[in-house]
């Protein structure tokens, strides 16, 4: 950075550029937090939902680390008013930790959703967010979002 006339740059010992977590002994994660780290894809099993009755189909998600290092990686799955996670319609979003992925590793959750007597004919909007953390899953590097729609009839 330029301050006036003077230069300010944190320097290692080989003479190379320190980012911010090399400075406190952490690695550098400058690419994670810049490019997406992650490929999502979703499936609906069945494709549709029944209107005004107590049913489910289950929200497969596929994830895909494409970067070159481990990830700790969780999904964040968030559905409107007139869905939800159990039969008694209460649970609108879910958290699903899916654990450290390695470099080109695919995994595959299923989450549930269940219709009940509130889902009235039409699509609705469902919010799937992939999430990579750093150290644990309070510290979040990046994450994607992705919008899937769930046909109700």
């Amino acid at each position: 950075m330029q301050f006036g006339k003077r230069h300010t740059a944190f320097i290692g010992d080989h003479g190379e550029k320190m980012g911010l977590f090399n400075l406190f002994g952490k690695k550098d994660v400058s690419e994670l937090t810049t490019n997406s780290p992650f490929k999502l894809a979703t499936v609906w099993i069945p494709y549709t939902l029944y209107a005004n009755r107590n049913n489910s189909c289950t929200l497969s998600v596929k994830i895909k680390n494409i970067t070159g290092e481990p990830l700790l990686t969780s999904i964040v799955v968030e559905l409107p008013s007139s869905l939800a996670f159990d039969k008694m319609g209460t649970s609108r979003q879910r958290e699903v930790r899916v654990g450290e992925m390695t470099p080109d590793e695919d995994k595959e959750v299923g989450v549930e959703v269940f219709g009940g007597l509130k889902s009235e004919i039409g699509e609705y909007t469902v919010s799937v967010t992939a999430i990579a953390h750093y150290r644990d899953y309070g510290h979040v590097i990046n994450a994607v979002k992705k919008r899937t729609t769930l046909k109700v009839v």
